[in-house]
């Protein structure tokens, strides 16, 4: 079905989200997202479900205009349809991604946001592009946006050292930024270890980026004792 929604769609797709909410759910999400104050406790699975149902029936331009922002989940069910969106046209998904971004205003719909964009794949050359517009950013979402698509979709030998040549250009000291960075960084440790360990000596981060980078590397199971000795005696 395509065209404009019935009127009252907004509303019985907020009364869907609301019914399958989970009390005991919400009080664990909760505390996962600090400051976020607006979850009803709907767990990410079941709102995906949702949304290829919805997605099947409605066209997602009607839906992204008939979905409120009330609710953190009515913000993730936006990013999951975007996610979802099978559309061969890769500027009109750009544009929903770009008045998506704004509406990120914690980490974990960022990142499932970003876990979710697999049109990336696809388009590696022209999403690049286009996320690299957000490096010289000050808004705290907007970077870790950034740094959480280079995650999930660039961290490959190609893009090993243009990666680190934009990470360490960051200056912000958000919170969410710097532990996007460290994530990052300790997945490059665990897929091209010797080449970032010589990327980290070229390139300056701070204390808190460099040491909590080693230390997230040394949590995998993908790196071996040795290795992990070894990074555990370069902290800062």
């Amino acid at each position: 079905m395509s065209g404009i929604i019935k009127s009252n769609m907004k509303n019985e797709i907020k009364k869907s989200i609301i019914s399958l909410k989970d009390e005991s759910y919400k009080n664990f999400h909760s505390k996962l997202c600090p400051g976020t104050t607006n979850i009803l406790g709907v767990r990410v699975p079941v709102l995906r479900n949702y949304a290829k149902e919805l997605i099947k029936n409605y066209q997602v331009e009607d839906l992204l205009k008939n979905i409120d922002n009330e609710y953190y989940e009515e913000i993730m069910l936006k990013g999951l349809l975007i996610g979802l969106n099978k559309s061969n046209d890769l500027n009109k998904t750009i544009n929903y991604i770009k008045d998506f971004i704004p509406l990120i205003n914690n980490w974990a719909i960022c990142d499932t946001f970003c876990a979710g964009l697999k049109i990336t794949k696809k388009n590696k050359k022209e999403m690049r592009e286009f996320i690299l517009n957000y490096k010289n950013s000050k808004k705290e979402f907007e970077l870790r946006f950034m740094i959480v698509m280079i995650l999930d979709y660039y961290i490959e030998e190609a893009y090993l050292e243009d990666n680190f040549k934009i990470f360490s250009r960051i200056n912000q000291k958000d919170y969410y930024v710097e532990m996007a960075l460290a994530w990052a960084i300790s997945i490059c440790l665990i897929k091209y270890y010797d080449q970032t360990l010589t990327l980290l000596d070229k390139y300056k981060f701070s204390d808190f980026v460099y040491n909590k980078s080693l230390q997230k590397a040394c949590e995998s199971y993908r790196i071996s004792n040795k290795k992990k000795l070894k990074l555990k005696s370069m902290k800062r």
